[in-house]
């Protein structure tokens, strides 16, 4: 059979699909939002985004008599602004190889490094989440370090289906390695030797390379809430989700103590459930939004999240925090651990769209499958006899609903 010459189409083709069969994380999380985009003929540039509402909550009258409440909802958006591309050459003869050759040689390891970015920054997502549970350094090698997740998940009244995990290498093979004594058939069995860890209570559990580690902030001292009342309300904090925090005790200027993504819970400020307002059996853990130093007296003023709202619809904690209220973090200062996220689908979203036709750029090609979308532009090197590419994909990441998901470790 006669090469083929291969054309920016065929290419883009070729690389959209394996593009998709790469992915991890990103075939976990909320896609709708790439329909939000108007189809525009000619793509779109870095910067285009659209806005998404908050679901609102509203509390129960007890009673015949009506008690009208205002409807408060939230704004948040994504917009597309990472553009990631691989850029290479191919002689006059290579490009009449077959595409399969191609793909093999070229296309797929450059799709690989696309797909790992993509992942990696939906997996950089994990500082918008405060729950952590488990001990932050321990191996997830146990179902019962598994569950505590999905638990959390349960108490927060997280829905129950397309629930996903995405654990370390090192927390994929100590779960595997507590599991070998279980009977299981055939298919499982397999699963297992192919490390494939499968469904586990519920959650569709994945491994990745991509699985980021946190390093702790110094911290230093020992941090205290300065100040009584420093609740707030949902209609102060309804788009951003988030609130300054002011505080003492620190060891005295010192520069970032804390770190963004660092988790800490506040003495005597329990969690709630977010339906029935009942008072949970765990202390409200809350995430550093941005780096925070302590001033000449131990001062530091921290952006958390989520904001504390002691009363109302979207009451979220048993009560405010008292002046002098003691702090904990999660984790040993300047020490770094595995952030393995457990999560339902609609905790993350991903929309990635076309990117723009330049002006001016000859047989430029755009596929988009599922969702993806693949641009290749080859400009040509006529000196050398030498047709270079580019392949790029624009694409936005987005925490959409921080209680829908939970980091993991291990325990004792």
């Amino acid at each position: 059979m006669a090469n083929t010459v291969l054309t920016s189409s065929i290419i883009a083709e070729t690389s959209v699909k394996i593009l998709e069969n790469e992915l991890v994380m990103a075939n976990l999380v909320y896609r709708g939002y790439e329909n939000e985009f108007d189809n525009r003929v000619n793509g779109y540039k870095p910067g285009a985004s659209v806005s998404i509402r908050k679901p609102t909550q509203f509390t129960v009258r007890d009673g015949a008599v009506s008690s009208s409440q205002d409807v408060v909802e939230g704004t948040t958006s994504i917009t597309v602004n990472k553009q990631k591309g691989v850029d290479f050459e191919f002689t006059s003869s290579d490009l009449t190889l077959k595409i399969g050759e191609l793909a093999d040689r070229v296309i797929k390891p450059a799709m690989v490094q696309l797909a790992n970015q993509v992942d990696q920054d939906l997996m950089a997502l994990y500082k918008d989440i405060p729950n952590w549970v488990g001990t932050p350094g321990q191996v997830v090698n146990s179902f019962a370090d598994f569950a505590k997740a999905p638990e959390r998940l349960d108490l927060g009244a997280v829905p129950s289906d397309m629930r996903s995990a995405v654990l370390s290498p090192t927390d994929q093979w100590g779960m595997l390695g507590s599991q070998t004594a279980l009977y299981m058939q055939d298919a499982a069995k397999d699963a297992y030797r192919k490390a494939k860890l499968g469904v586990i209570g519920g959650v569709d559990t994945y491994s990745t390379q991509n699985v980021p580690t946190h390093t702790v902030g110094p911290l230093g001292g020992s941090p205290l809430v300065n100040g009584a009342n420093q609740a707030t309300t949902y209609a102060a904090t309804k788009d951003t989700g988030t609130q300054s925090l002011i505080t003492d005790g620190w060891t005295a200027a010192a520069a970032a103590r804390v770190k963004a993504g660092d988790v800490f819970t506040i003495a005597n400020v329990y969690d709630v459930n977010p339906i029935t307002k009942a008072v949970l059996p765990h202390l409200k853990q809350f995430t550093v939004v941005a780096d925070a130093s302590s001033d000449g007296s131990g001062n530091a003023t921290l952006t958390i999240a989520p904001a504390i709202i002691a009363s109302g619809a979207f009451q979220n904690v048993s009560a405010g925090p008292a002046d002098n209220a003691a702090m904990t973090f999660l984790g040993t200062a300047a020490t770094g651990y595995a952030q393995n996220l457990v999560f339902h689908k609609n905790a993350f979203a991903l929309a990635m769209v076309p990117l723009v036709a330049p002006p001016g750029a000859v047989d430029v090609a755009r596929k988009s499958t599922n969702g993806l979308s693949v641009r290749v532009i080859p400009f040509y090197d006529g000196v050398n006899d030498v047709s270079k590419w580019r392949l790029d994909i624009l694409y936005g990441v987005k925490t959409i609903d921080p209680r829908l998901a939970a980091r993991l470790s291990g325990s004792p």
